[in-house]
């Protein structure tokens, strides 16, 4: 029976306008590398964020991976601020079913490869903080913990005391829905921009997903 759901955060949530993952590489990390003295190209970096290459890669510019990442996450919590302040992070119109979901008696738990504190700023400016039970950023002992691997998934199971058959994870990315396949979870994929392939069910918005629930918490 299902007891509990996972979700992303950015672009399944709250969505960023005129956002681009090149244009925050450009706008927001290139001018932190320059200051860091270390500079990991585009192409290096898009690997490096897909999960197909380590964190730990930067290390080879003689630098430690924790310091990098965090100096770009305190780069991110400027440029967070500023388009919060800007108006330009919005909440999509169906995150009002997170109230629903939670009326349910049903778990809920948050999951970001984003910083901590990013993360649970941008759920604290729209109030959807409140519905969480749990609220997972990446976790700085283990970078490499970050979607597609399910390390995150794994750790906000064993802080919901639940198991994986009791769960669904919803997403809007592969990395999203590879992390819960990983992990034993059966996914959710809300279409918010793209289809992506291997998920378990398909929603084009929270309130979709609100009939499913339904209808595994309450067989027929």
């Amino acid at each position: 029976m299902l007891k509990g759901l996972i979700f992303d955060v950015d672009e399944t949530l709250v969505y960023y306008e005129g956002y681009t993952l090149r244009r925050w590489y450009d706008n927001v990390a290139t001018p932190v590398m320059k200051k860091l003295g270390v500079f990991v190209d585009w192409d290096t970096f898009k690997k490096i964020i897909e999960g197909k290459l380590s964190r730990k890669y930067v290390e080879k510019f003689g630098i430690d991976h924790v310091e990098f990442w965090k100096a770009l996450d305190r780069a991110n919590r400027t440029y967070r601020e500023n388009l919060l302040k800007a108006g330009k992070i919005k909440p999509f119109p169906d995150v009002d079913a997170l109230k629903e979901l939670r009326n349910m008696g049903l778990k809920l738990a948050a999951v970001s490869n984003a910083s901590q504190d990013n993360t649970e700023l941008v759920l604290r400016a729209f109030g959807l903080d409140k519905y969480f039970d749990i609220i997972l950023g990446k976790d700085y002992t283990y970078l490499d913990g970050v979607k597609p691997n399910p390390y995150l998934v794994n750790k906000a199971l064993r802080l919901m005391k639940l198991r994986p058959d009791e769960v669904l994870l919803v997403g809007d990315s592969i990395r999203d829905i590879l992390a819960g396949k990983r992990a034993g979870v059966k996914t959710v994929n809300i279409v918010r921009f793209e289809k992506v392939p291997g998920a378990d069910y398909y929603v084009n918005d929270l309130w979709e997903l609100v009939k499913i629930v339904r209808g595994l918490t309450c067989p027929r």
